[in-house]
């Protein structure tokens, strides 16, 4: 039971650092995304990828 509350709380942790990182990317003004090769498009795959790995 404890595994899995662990695991219940990391679920939640990651989730919660993902939606951060999307929510600060879409805050990057258009020319500090584009300097940074950021597409809005691409947002989502790269919080995922910050959060979760490849």
């Amino acid at each position: 039971m404890i595994a899995f509350i662990e695991t219940m709380k990391t679920r939640a942790r990651k989730a919660a650092q993902y939606h951060a990182t999307v929510s600060e990317l879409k805050r990057l003004s258009i020319h500090d995304a584009l300097d940074l090769d950021i597409y809005h498009r691409d947002i989502p795959e790269i919080a995922r990828k910050a959060v979760y790995g490849s």
